[in-house]
């Protein structure tokens, strides 16, 4: 019966849609609840976890307390409570960039040493330089020196007469269309 004195006070329209709120405010006040009965010294999350913990807990009760105040009837943009939910933004975004740099990629400095080193040709002791250097093989004096009588390789715009597997190439046609 308090149910059918409960019903004249608001239009029948809106029935579905307050017991589809009552309902999620009491799933709300459910998982509210759990997250107050844990403890934080039961929780073992590292402090930046912790402050996502905390960030989002306390902008939910804020949003909560947004919707009572619509509710009430109070313009909650000329309420403390904007800006209290913009504070609790700002901390987010800084958690958020604080995350976002643990994920960037790193430089590992040795790695990149050691790969530098590497790449560099460097001559030993007592050697001359400019006679060992992988650069100097590629030059014709330095091939004739190493292969005496050989032919100078030819150069890579340089075409050669034959084909691939030693024969000449065939010589060019040319067509006529009419």
């Amino acid at each position: 019966m308090a149910e059918d004195s409960n019903a004249g006070d608001y239009p029948t329209e809106i029935d579905e849609y307050l017991t589809g709120f009552d309902t999620s405010l009491g799933s709300v006040n459910d998982v509210v609840q759990k997250l107050m009965a844990v403890s934080r010294s039961d929780q073992k999350l590292d402090p930046l976890e912790q402050a996502k913990l905390d960030l989002m807990s306390v902008y939910a009760l804020n949003s909560l307390f947004w919707m009572y105040l619509v509710t009430q009837g109070v313009n909650p943009k000329d309420h403390g409570i904007k800006q209290e939910l913009e504070r609790i933004r700002t901390y987010m975004n800084k958690v958020k960039e604080i995350t976002d740099r643990k994920k960037a990629a790193r430089l590992d400095k040795g790695a990149a040493s050691r790969f530098v080193r590497n790449a560099l040709w460097q001559p030993e002791e007592g050697q001359d330089a400019t006679e060992h250097a992988p650069e100097a093989e590629h030059t014709e004096h330095a091939r004739e020196a190493k292969h005496p009588g050989r032919a100078p390789k030819a150069k890579h715009n340089e075409r050669t007469p034959r084909g691939k597997h030693g024969e000449h190439a065939p010589k060019a046609k040319h067509f006529r269309f009419t």
